[in-house]
């Protein structure tokens, strides 16, 4: 098991998220971090921290034991916010988060299944008690669906190829571990091993296993009905196709891969219910990266609740 997960941007999360007492939403626990510091910040918060991974909240309840009844904690995926949120009352959220990012301790145990750097079996699930692991997963799978994942969160431009030799391998019980995996790219895509494509494999395949985009989308969708008018989301992505999911449904200004083939300007949308407050995107300083290399790919939006 891992050292303690290190909390990304945490000085600029708190910066646009606290604004005064209320409930907060840390949709994405994980070890806590973000929410510790946040419940430090600003003494009259109270905060319902949610995840679907149930060792995040193992770990995290210790760290934020102190805080005694300004905590709760749920066990949900983004889907199962509505009704988390509901069960403790309803109150509108002053604040939340969703950073979207893995945590070190899912990285670094192999047994997760969800990194390449050691050897573990080929799992992926952000919930173990739910679902199929990937290994399972990718012997039924449809090639055009792997493809599909590999290109829209990996951004893989030789997927449909690394698709069908993935689906090939799994059926015939070739690909139970990380590292036949691992091997398998590096075999089909050719050349030396590149760690950073390899992690842009994994990355897709366990999006597509949990579902994320489906599960963000779900989220924002909900979140305007459950903020206060003012309250501030913060938002932190790892890959350019997440940001720019998360950017198209806050703007409200859907960008369809037609328009971007054609280079058709996007259409103006409707005035939507959130007031961007980042124009362009937070990075981690070159300190933050030196400290925390895995800080390297984070990018940061906030936007407001407007007023009805």
């Amino acid at each position: 098991m891992s050292a303690r997960h290190e909390p990304v941007l945490v000085g600029e999360v708190l910066r646009f998220l606290v604004h005064g007492r209320g409930l907060y939403l840390d949709a994405t626990l994980g070890d806590g971090g973000h929410a510790e510091a946040l419940l430090d910040a600003e003494h009259g918060a109270r905060l319902l921290g949610a995840d679907r991974d149930p060792d995040a909240l193992a770990a995290s309840r210790p760290r934020l034991a102190r805080f005694g009844e300004r905590v709760m904690l749920a066990h949900a995926t983004f889907r199962e916010l509505p009704a988390a949120h509901a069960g403790m009352g309803g109150e509108p959220f002053t604040g939340a988060l969703f950073d979207l990012g893995l945590s070190s301790r899912q990285i670094d145990t192999p047994e997760r299944g969800i990194a390449f750097m050691s050897d573990g079996p080929l799992d992926m699930r952000m919930d173990a008690r739910r679902g199929e692991p990937a290994s399972a997963r990718l012997a039924t799978a449809d090639e055009a669906e792997i493809a599909a994942a590999l290109r829209d969160h990996g951004d893989l431009p030789q997927g449909r190829r690394l698709a069908r030799a993935i689906v090939a391998a799994a059926r015939s019980g070739e690909l139970p571990s990380t590292r036949s995996l691992a091997t398998l790219v590096d075999r089909v895509l050719g050349g030396r091993t590149q760690p950073r494509r390899t992690a842009r494999v994994f990355q897709a395949l366990r999006m597509w296993i949990n579902d994320e985009a489906a599960e963000i989308e779900a989220a924002l969708e909900w979140l305007p009905g459950a903020m206060k008018p003012g309250g501030v989301v913060v938002t932190l992505a790892y890959h350019s196709g997440e940001d720019r999911r998360i950017k198209q449904a806050l703007r409200g200004r859907p960008e369809t891969a037609a328009r971007r083939l054609l280079r058709l300007p996007v259409p103006r949308p409707p005035e939507g219910p959130w007031q961007e407050l980042t124009r362009t995107v937070v990075t981690p300083t070159l300190e933050e990266q030196a400290a925390n290399p895995r800080a390297r790919s984070a990018r940061l939006r906030a936007f407001r609740r407007k007023s009805a």
